[in-house]
């Protein structure tokens, strides 16, 4: 069914992590023929202009950085930053908003889709606009954190309902280092002076929908339970959200080392932009793998000047140690390759224990519980597993493996998504009431009971 053409303005934290699925999300729409304005740092907005697949249909309106003390002049995204500034960065951010608001008041937007702006469900509203959280974290990344943050609550009045409600069958146990990050980050100030998980669910309460970048077949019942305590929240699920196809082919050099190997037996190591390892585990990895990763880690200038004495040259016809941008998507498609490795963080670790306890669609390598590091001889051991097609639990995996890739790229099950979520935007299924500003979603969110930290 056809949707009539929606405006959608969007603000993503400013992290390539989180600008990319809006921008990807963006190509699903405009490919439906809905205008997207898109609000991204100045500079970020050069190095992102590629991934615009329909220019004619999407905007990208460059954002001035203000100044805030401790903040480095040149930093736009939490790339340029080490960890400890990212609250400095999300002030920044929340100091556009007078700009973002002369720009909604001149664009006239249906819709504006957000996710760490907590302030933006309020100005949207004052100018006729929905609101729109709109999450690339798992829905159970977003369970497993709510009931978290209200089983102690529960626990001092004597009760258990939200926790009664949880999935009880998602494999998910939290190790003693990651309990811990997970209870400094209840109390974490996040910009402007606002605890994080404040300005989470001050966004919860006040946006018109909830958004996903998920779907019901991997997470369903997830879905369910925060469905359960949202207390009639719309949810809407875009799907998985999966990078179009490359239109361009795999670099010669890259190529050409590859196809020496024969099929499946290749280590791809890689990590996100935002990655810093410590010396000590970047050399534990390098020994372990014998592959690469992006950033150097903690004090060192580059990778080369912390790759341990001697490994170039043991691994220089076996493997390549790369500093940089590469071709990811063409690599991956590569027939050489056999098996990806990647760190993950906090809310990635949930997503990890999902998919090796769970589904069984991966290996999980071994860190220790009260510090959360890992060894070369964990890594070799997942290594070993994984690229032993007579192992029992590496057919397993790649079963597994398989399954999942085949639901995802099943003909038209992304379609089918972003088909359905453009409909409930435009209220064909009642949710939103459509884009005229009207309807049964309009107001503010009164939480249930558990619904998380007052602002």
């Amino acid at each position: 069914m056809d949707v009539p053409s929606m405006h959608i303005a969007m603000y993503p934290w400013f992290a390539i992590g989180h600008i990319t699925p809006f921008l990807q999300l963006s190509n699903k729409l405009s490919k439906r023929g809905h205008k997207i304005s898109i609000f991204i740092p100045k500079t970020t907005q050069s190095k992102l202009q590629h991934l615009n697949l329909f220019p004619h249909l999407i905007t990208i309106f460059p954002i001035n950085i203000p100044h805030v003390h401790g903040l480095p002049h040149a930093a736009e995204t939490t790339k340029d930053l080490d960890p400890s500034l990212f609250p400095l960065l999300m002030t920044a951010m929340d100091r556009t908003q007078k700009e973002i608001e002369t720009f909604l008041l001149q664009l006239k937007p249906n819709f504006v889709f957000f996710d760490f702006a907590y302030w933006i469900p309020n100005l949207a509203r004052k100018l006729g606009i929905k609101s729109v959280q709109y999450w690339v974290v798992s829905l159970v990344t977003a369970a497993y954190v709510h009931l978290r943050v209200t089983q102690e609550e529960e626990e001092g009045e004597g009760c258990n309902k939200i926790t009664r409600r949880f999935p009880d069958d998602l494999c998910i146990e939290l190790h003693p280092h990651e309990e811990e990050k997970l209870g400094r980050m209840k109390g974490t100030k996040f910009g402007s002076d606002v605890l994080f998980l404040d300005r989470v669910y001050s966004s919860l309460r006040s946006s018109d929908i909830v958004g996903f970048k998920s779907c019901r077949e991997i997470e369903g019942a997830c879905e369910d339970y925060l469905q359960s305590v949202y207390c009639g929240k719309p949810i809407l699920l875009s799907g998985p959200i999966m990078a179009e196809p490359s239109t361009s082919v795999l670099e010669g050099k890259r190529n050409n080392w590859l196809a020496r190997f024969k099929g499946g037996s290749v280590i791809y190591c890689a990590f996100g932009t935002e990655c810093i390892l410590s010396h000590n585990q970047f050399q534990q990895l390098l020994l372990g793998l014998e592959q690469s990763v992006l950033k150097p880690p903690h004090g060192f200038e580059s990778v080369e000047a912390a790759i341990p004495e001697g490994f170039s040259e043991r691994v220089k016809e076996r493997g390549i140690v790369y500093e940089g941008w590469v071709q990811q998507q063409l690599i991956l498609e590569h027939p050489s390759l056999g098996c990806f490795i990647t760190i993950v963080d906090l809310d990635q670790i949930i997503n990890a224990r999902m998919i090796s306890k769970r589904f069984k669609a991966g290996v999980e390598v071994k860190k220790g519980e009260e510090d959360g590091m890992f060894t070369k001889d964990s890594v070799c051991e997942v290594v070993r597993i994984v690229m032993d097609d007579e192992n029992e639990v590496a057919k397993e995996v790649k079963t597994n493996h398989n399954k999942l890739r085949s639901l995802l790229f099943a003909n038209n099950f992304e379609n089918d998504y972003i088909d359905s979520f453009c409909q409930s935007l435009h209220g064909d299924t009642g949710v939103g009431g459509g884009i005229d500003g009207t309807g049964p979603i309009s107001g503010a969110f009164a939480p249930c009971h558990g619904e998380g930290p007052a602002t």
